[in-house]
């Protein structure tokens, strides 16, 4: 992996503050575009005047910008490791390495193509990386699944060789503070057809990167992990291949979740919140949370309303939201709040169950309305991250692919609990 180290001098490229507006976002950006042009081979940047956030920044830059997704047999050997000359602040060096870090993971995740990822890969990918940080791992299988009334990740995973999972990651650190419990839920869709619903077949070429929000919530934790932040965390992940095949889940039927309310099929390819809704339930009533954070690449109306650059935030709670718009404006990945607007509740209804998956518009509101009644009133945000978890182009610390949106953003949320 690309590296950053402290050295002593002569820096071959000289980066002062005051070539900047100190704004961090901006440095990252600049650190970003910086490591393209860097030269194949160690390289040595001096820095003087950066430290503290902005050196954190810088160097979460540098990493991000650096990182490229390649399976070829002979990879290009790119730029590295890089040395920081004239910085005297290690801690945050370090800081800005664990952030940039678990960014590049959740970017391998959501990179992988699906022949490799299935939902039993992508638990076994949790356990390597986050088992050594002291993070407990229970992999539920789809026997467990169905004992304890999974109906949604069930009827998504339905079609596919590759049975479902709900991957959970449990952070229980020592002196954690008294009456916290942060539950994370991440979208972990390993690969969408858009099942009967069938996608055309330039909208799935993107698809292995629907998982970007387990992803997130499971680089989140790693960060968090990491830097041995004293505040409990759960992380949750619905993993399931939604596939197009002959046991296929199809529009008219009606699926029992965790917990007992019932939704009507409109529409498989609205998959993404009928496994979320699971995972919210399954949260509520039995993590015993203060809060409920979920992240997904849900739909394609928030694409429109806030483009690739910024997520969707609805919140039950102003404070709640006010938290998450300030740790995502800290970690360069902006939030902007949506209503979750009661008036369109009636969109809702159906005739049969509890409610339909896929009311239509506007998009973004009603599946977040779909998701609420599966939260049992606590605090909860959901973060829909369809535009900015995936990027068309390399520009500065973002590289086409998945950008691991949203995992810098809540392990700051967390570490923000911790104060």
């Amino acid at each position: 992996m690309f590296d950053v180290r402290l050295a002593a001098g002569p820096p071959a490229t000289e980066v002062r503050e005051t070539d900047t507006s100190g704004d961090p976002t901006v440095l990252r950006r600049a650190a970003g575009r910086l490591a393209r042009d860097l030269p194949d081979g160690p390289a040595a940047i001096g820095c003087r005047g950066l430290r503290g956030e902005r050196l954190a920044a810088f160097v979460e830059g540098l990493v991000l910008g650096a990182y490229r997704f390649s399976l070829v047999s002979r990879p290009h050997p790119g730029a590295g490791p890089v040395q920081l000359v004239g910085v005297d602040d290690a801690l945050a060096v370090e800081r800005g390495l664990r952030a940039a870090r678990a960014t590049v993971w959740a970017r391998d995740l959501a990179n992988t193509p699906a022949a490799t990822k299935t939902p039993r890969w992508l638990a076994t990918q949790a356990r390597r990386q986050l088992g050594d940080l002291g993070v407990e791992i229970v992999e539920r299988d789809q026997r467990w699944l169905a004992a304890n009334g999974f109906g949604g990740v069930l009827a998504v995973g339905c079609g596919s060789t590759a049975p479902p999972r709900l991957i959970e990651a449990s952070w229980r650190p020592r002196g954690a503070r008294s009456g916290v419990h942060v539950v994370l839920v991440g979208k972990g869709i390993t690969f969408d057809t858009g099942g009967i619903n069938v996608k055309r077949g330039d909208g799935m070429r993107t698809m292995h990167t629907d998982m970007s929000g387990g992803a997130a919530v499971l680089a989140a934790l790693r960060a968090i992990a990491g830097a041995r932040v004293p505040v409990r965390v759960t992380a949750l992940v619905p993993a399931a291949e939604n596939a197009f095949a002959g046991a296929s889940f199809r529009p008219g039927d009606v699926v029992r979740h965790y917990g007992g309310r019932t939704s009507e099929i409109t529409n498989t390819d609205a998959e993404g919140r009928i496994v979320l809704a699971d995972a919210l339930a399954y949260a509520a009533a039995r993590k015993r949370p203060t809060v409920l954070v979920d992240l997904a690449t849900l739909t394609g109306a928030m694409k429109i309303a806030l483009g690739l650059r910024v997520g969707g935030l609805f919140a039950t709670t102003d404070s709640l939201a006010a938290d998450l718009v300030r740790a995502g404006d800290a970690a360069g990945e902006p939030l902007w709040r949506m209503p979750l607007a009661a008036d369109y509740d009636s969109t809702l209804r159906s005739d049969i169950a509890d409610a339909h998956n896929s009311p239509g518009n506007p998009g973004g509101i009603t599946a977040a309305l779909f998701l609420k009644p599966f939260t049992g009133g606590l605090p909860w945000a959901h973060l829909d991250i369809a535009g900015p978890a995936r990027a068309l182009e390399d520009d500065g610390m973002l590289s086409r692919g998945g950008t691991g949106f949203g995992a810098r953003l809540l392990a700051r949320y967390v570490e923000s609990l911790a104060r």
